[in-house]
């Protein structure tokens, strides 16, 4: 998948589950990700509350990164646990510069 934000504004969707830690941290991850790729872009953020809302959110564990509603960072689905990236809580500002600029 191909975002290229330079080109057009994005939508980055972050799911997570009420009393997630994390969600913070990814937020603040994906705005200076953003800001360093001089991108143009929307965060949203949305708590999920249901397995069935988490199916259709394409939730993937707390926190998801959606970029246009596609998760650059493809797993199995935990449900409703935390979710690690490489060992860390949230995407790193490298790794969402990377797939924001691909």
């Amino acid at each position: 998948m191909h975002w290229k934000v330079h080109a057009q504004a994005v939508t980055i969707t972050i799911l997570y589950f009420d009393g997630c830690p994390n969600w913070e941290l990814a937020r603040d991850r994906v705005a200076e990700a953003l800001q360093l790729v001089g991108g143009r872009g929307e965060i949203e953020v949305r708590r999920v509350d249901s397995p069935a809302e988490a199916e259709q959110a394409g939730f993937a564990g707390s926190p998801t990164v959606l970029i246009n509603g596609a998760d650059p960072f493809p797993t199995e689905a935990p449900g409703f646990a935390c979710r690690l990236y490489g060992g860390d809580h949230a995407p790193s500002v490298a790794e969402l510069v990377r797939v924001l600029t691909s």
